[in-house]
């Protein structure tokens, strides 16, 4: 049987304005980083999609080198797109990025125009779309003059291969200056996707004053610091996580018995509150009205349904803020 998406799907979910624009995005939105590859299991994440956008997520979020194998995130969810998805693309945000290594060679990596043109148009054949409704630069290139970056973003809106433009993984000055360079060139800055989670707070030194004044949205991702925030810690290192496996960005050295011991805390205020650990982290970032969305992955379709359960209790009393700063010393 064909996929019908659920009829009230827009009436499950709640969108916010990004930044200054006529976007509005989910408060949830979904990221293809991990799940998604040639090494998944392809019906369990058409089914992560299909319950995704039967629950009002609008908002798909890829990159080139999203797998592994890098690509294959793109390669197969254009396949469910044209499969089951035909007819809805106009309800989507897709979203795809370069900036890290994708290909051998000096063209296949960081900011020159070269890259992120040619990266581009890979991703484009391989999801089978004419355009992307948001591309990044995903991270800042210390040795391409940031013009010449920012003025690939520009053409590649021009040329129509984006909507928008975005940048993702830049610190607050750089941020500023590539935000102002957009604006001049006439395709403002669309959105920033920096990590930031209750473990990383490196968007408050003034990223987010940033984006506030400029009226850019921000998506954080990582918002459960790889896992951190979730209750699969609580009792030290399961041998099936990221830690144990040290194989991501998550070492086994970063959890300490501190950082276990501010997970337990946290979680009992979390029960308090009627919520898991990783629903109050994800409803936490969404206390500030400059966050637009957050972004999460899902390795199955019960671990999404979870998440979503954060957008019930959004609501912080300055009590509670204060005892999980505290907490978070």
């Amino acid at each position: 049987m064909s996929y019908q998406p659920s009829a009230d799907r827009y009436k499950k979910m709640r969108y916010r304005r990004c930044g200054k624009s006529g976007i509005k995005l989910p408060e949830i939105s979904l990221g293809l980083w991990h799940n998604f590859g040639h090494v998944d299991v392809m019906e369990n994440f058409r089914q992560i999609l299909h319950l995704a956008f039967d629950s009002g997520i609008t908002h798909f979020d890829l990159a080139n080198n999203y797998g592994p194998p890098p690509g294959s995130a793109e390669t197969n969810f254009g396949k469910i797109l044209k499969e089951d998805f035909a007819g809805y693309r106009d309800e989507m945000i897709i979203s795809s990025k370069a900036g890290y290594t994708m290909w051998d060679g000096p063209y296949g990596d960081w900011g020159s125009k070269k890259y992120l043109v040619s990266s581009l148009d890979q991703s484009l054949k391989r999801m089978d779309l004419d355009y992307v409704d948001i591309f990044y630069h995903h991270r800042p290139d210390p040795e391409t003059p940031l013009e010449e970056t920012m003025a690939a973003l520009d053409l590649i809106v021009r040329q129509g291969k984006a909507l928008y433009a975005g940048i993702s993984n830049y610190p607050a000055a750089e941020a500023e200056k590539a935000i102002g360079m957009l604006k001049k060139m006439g395709t403002p800055c669309l959105i920033h996707q920096p990590k930031y989670s209750m473990f990383v707070r490196e968007p408050e030194q003034g990223l987010l004053d940033v984006l506030g004044n400029e009226g850019v949205g921000c998506i954080p991702f990582s918002p459960l610091a790889q896992g951190l925030l979730t209750n699969k810690y609580l009792h030290g290192i399961p041998e099936d996580s990221r830690a144990a496996k040290s194989t991501g960005f998550l070492q086994e050295s970063q959890v300490t018995e501190e950082v276990i011991n501010k997970i337990k805390q946290l979680n009992a205020l979390a029960e308090q509150r009627g919520q898991t650990l990783a629903q109050m982290a994800l409803a936490w970032l969404l206390k500030d009205e400059r966050v637009t969305s957050v972004l999460i992955g899902a390795s199955k379709p019960a671990q999404l349904a979870d998440s979503l359960k954060a957008l019930d209790n959004v609501d912080f009393s300055s009590d509670e803020l204060q005892k999980i700063e505290a907490i978070l010393g």
